[in-house]
């Protein structure tokens, strides 16, 4: 039994693994199991290997009995779960036991002649202890899981009814007292879910908490300042709209959490994505490229109909007013061939099921290739309208003119002028709500497409709050605390925006990892030049002697893209070029996991010719910004540029060498990794060192004649301190030292 014994165990309906922290905890488990029971297979074992397994017989029974302590002192501090975790803990100690005396000989390591009955002539007992034992400590696991689940919920209750009190007071010496309790449990409340986003296997899961989360750090500053401002002006209209539009907005972030933890199936998990036209691509191309496979699965009917569903999507951004004539013009042609396209294969394919053909005929294959390529431009044409569209849109917004206006307005008194830009705020609300839904259609994952529609949402959410909390300082210009409450919604807004931009970057990100993939040779007759090789993927085994070396890679290309960050001219063809490499390189350690975009050698040896040709074109780079250095500085440039020029034609040359057999196969995936390790090495050693040079030359050149003068006053030049590149928040805790400022805070609050 070669396999994993935990993928034969029947574990109980109720657990399924659904966080890492259980995972990880029984992996070394299983990797100890497995290692006794595959030893059966070896028919002579020498006294070092049987020392060895009872070793491991022993550990894995010492470890079980510290696990179930703990698991027993978790069920006396719990009742409602004594009965279930006794058992299980009970069962788990068994099993430890079990595994003990069948790894056990006696005497204490017998040779085989004895005939004693250990694991080695007992293999039915040892499979039936391990399913037992990973079946107990799970359950133990999920159980001690729904400790944590039930602290959330106990969180949150608490902070419902602090905010029940919070929304009823009508003095400020109230507010402040009771606020000060309300910021505490929200403290207390982002931290258990802090760790419990961090902690899901779900990434659509933990985009909805994050999503959530974002909510709630952002509501919790207006509901101070809105709460604020109703009780200093408890007779306004705007200001009680405001402020309660914040608390309703706190109590669905609260219950979604809850949610996401219990997995309640309320009307918000029953709530399904919209269908975007990127998973609508990706449906229609499967199924276009399944029939190479089987051509009487699907009707030749149901294949227009649904390419006719894809192009109806299309509609949010040929029916949009803001998409230009050219655009929209180009997506209409795009689509047209994509239907051209689709009726030739329709037409192959009739011909096809004529003939009862089994497969694909060459008419079919071309047809096939035509079509995916039509819809792969389709995709690319409709992310380029998203991406200028929301580019141009950030930069106009960028501004906040509508938003100075404003605050201007509503501190003039002046609510004619208030009506007027609210007008312009709604117009461009809309316009962000829409582009929101465009990002949507070309996210490429259900997370970001979570997070897409967390963006849609707040902007729809915060428009109407600046609006009515402009309303009020309209009506009370004087007012200090109305000012302030306009101020922190605009700010909300403001990061919101800038979420946005981050946003559009991880959309860009993820095309361009999957339009290198689009490039790939895929196996089969229409790849005349690869048909002598075979694509094959990593076993277990080979995937863990890569494990190290992959991660090296992944440490190495997260290095580059900070470096990167760090350059000052994004658009630096150096910039670029290194990106593009970091972002290969991450599919190629993706790869030595069994994950991501690369799913067999042939595709990784593909991958690597291409970073190949990036890493030269990088050189040609780094040669044409040497031109400007003094001598010093060009020769550093140059001798590390020859060591990735060097690596580069490694991997051209291995990319030409055939292999034969899996060892070579092996081998030539190790030989690819290494040499991209080393490009990727000496890219992040010539990045700080280039972006420094090329900071004090733009700073020198305004000043000097010639980059010639640099050496005489290096010594007295002044290092320019660089800006810190834009980082996305800590998820762990949401505005915490934020929170704890306010509430610090809160004695300075005036009740006049």
């Amino acid at each position: 039994m070669a396999s994993s014994p935990c993928g034969n165990t029947n574990f109980d309906s109720g657990l399924e693994i659904k966080t890492r922290s259980v995972e990880q905890t029984l992996i070394p488990l299983v990797s100890q199991i497995t290692t006794l029971i595959n030893h059966k297979d070896k028919p002579n074992k020498s006294e070092r290997t049987l020392a060895a397994i009872h070793r491991v017989g022993q550990a894995v029974s010492v470890a079980v009995g510290r696990f179930v302590a703990v698991g027993e002192a978790i069920a006396s501090e719990n009742q409602e779960l004594k009965d279930e975790m006794g058992q299980a803990c009970f069962e788990a100690r068994r099993a430890g036991d079990a595994i003990a005396q069948l790894t056990d000989a006696g005497s204490p390591f017998p040779s085989q002649s004895e005939g004693c009955g250990t694991l080695f002539n007992d293999r039915t007992g040892m499979v039936k202890a391990a399913r037992l034992l990973l079946s107990s400590v799970t359950k133990v696991l999920v159980l001690a899981d729904r400790i944590v689940i039930k602290q959330i919920i106990t969180s949150r209750n608490k902070v419902l009814v602090t905010l029940d009190h919070l929304e009823r007071v009508s003095t400020f010496q109230e507010f402040v007292q009771i606020f000060s309790q309300f910021g505490n449990e929200m403290v207390e409340f982002a931290h258990l879910t802090g760790d419990r986003q961090n902690d899901l296997k779900d990434e659509k899961k933990k985009a909805r908490m994050a999503a959530a989360r974002a909510v709630l750090e952002k509501c919790t500053m207006m509901l101070l300042t809105a709460s604020k401002t109703c009780l200093r002006h408890p007779d306004c209209e705007s200001a009680r709209i405001n402020k309660d539009a914040v608390f309703q907005r706190m109590r669905c972030a609260l219950e979604q959490v809850i949610e996401i933890v219990t997995e309640a199936r309320s009307c918000g998990e029953n709530k399904i994505l919209p269908a975007s036209i990127y998973n609508g691509i990706k449906d229609f191309k499967s199924n276009v490229e399944g029939l190479r496979e089987n051509l009487y699965t699907l009707s030749p009917q149901s294949m227009g109909g649904q390419l006719e569903a894809l192009v109806e999507r299309t509609e949010d951004f040929t029916d949009s007013a803001y998409t230009s004539h050219e655009q929209r013009q180009a997506i209409l042609g795009l689509c047209q061939l994509a239907r051209q396209d689709t009726q030739q294969l329709v037409h192959a394919w009739v011909e096809a099921q004529s003939v009862h053909a089994k497969e694909a005929t060459e008419g079919m294959e071309v047809a096939i290739l035509k079509t995916c390529q039509s819809l792969n431009d389709l995709r690319r044409e409709l992310h380029k309208v998203t991406v200028c569209r929301t580019t141009d849109l950030l930069k106009v917004h960028g501004e906040h003119l509508p938003l100075r206006a404003l605050k201007a307005a509503g501190a003039e008194g002046n609510l004619e002028a208030v009506a007027e830009y609210s007008r312009t705020l709604t117009e461009q609300k809309e316009q962000l709500v829409e582009t929101c839904r465009l990002l949507c259609h070309v996210s490429g994952t259900e997370p970001l497409e979570i997070t897409c529609i967390h963006a849609e949402e707040t902007f729809h959410v915060i428009g109407p709050q600046i609006i009515s909390a402009a309303q009020t300082l309209a009506l009370h210009p004087s007012s200090k605390i109305a000012k302030e409450n306009l101020e922190v919604f605009c700010e909300a807004w403001e990061s919101q925006l800038c979420d946005m931009a981050l946003l559009l970057r991880e959309i860009n990100d993820v095309f361009e990892e999957k339009r290198s993939y689009l490039s790939l040779p895929r196996a089969g007759k229409h790849t005349a030049n690869l048909k002598t090789a075979k694509a094959v993927k990593l076993d277990a085994e080979e995937q863990s002697s890569m494990a190290k070396l992959g991660l090296e890679l992944r440490l190495l290309s997260s290095d580059v893209e900070t470096e990167v960050e760090k350059w000052e001219e994004q658009e630096h063809d150096i910039v670029r070029q290194s990106q593009s490499l970091a972002s290969m390189a991450y599919t190629m350690y993706l790869f030595t996991r069994g994950e991501g975009l690369l799913k067999t050698t042939l595709d990784l040896f593909h991958q690597a010719e291409v970073l190949s040709e990036e890493g030269l074109q990088l050189c040609s780079s780094f040669r044409t910004f040497s031109t400007q250095l003094v001598d010093e500085e060009k020769s550093v440039v140059m001798t590390e540029m020859e060591k990735v020029v060097a690596f580069c034609q490694q991997l051209q040359m291995g990319g030409k060498t055939p292999e034969q057999g899996k060892t070579a196969t092996f081998q030539k995936v190790d030989s690819s990794i290494q040499a991209t390790r080393g490009i990727l090495t000496v890219v992040l050693y010539l990045l700080p060192f280039c972006n420094k040079l090329n900071k004090k030359y733009k700073s020198e050149r305004s000043s000097l004649g010639s980059p010639q003068d640099w050496r005489e006053r290096q010594d007295a030049s002044t290092p320019v301190k660089e800006e810190g590149a834009l980082h996305i928040k800590n998820s762990n805790s949401f505005g915490v030292k934020c929170l704890e400022q306010h509430i610090a805070g809160l004695n300075i609050l005036e009740s006049k």
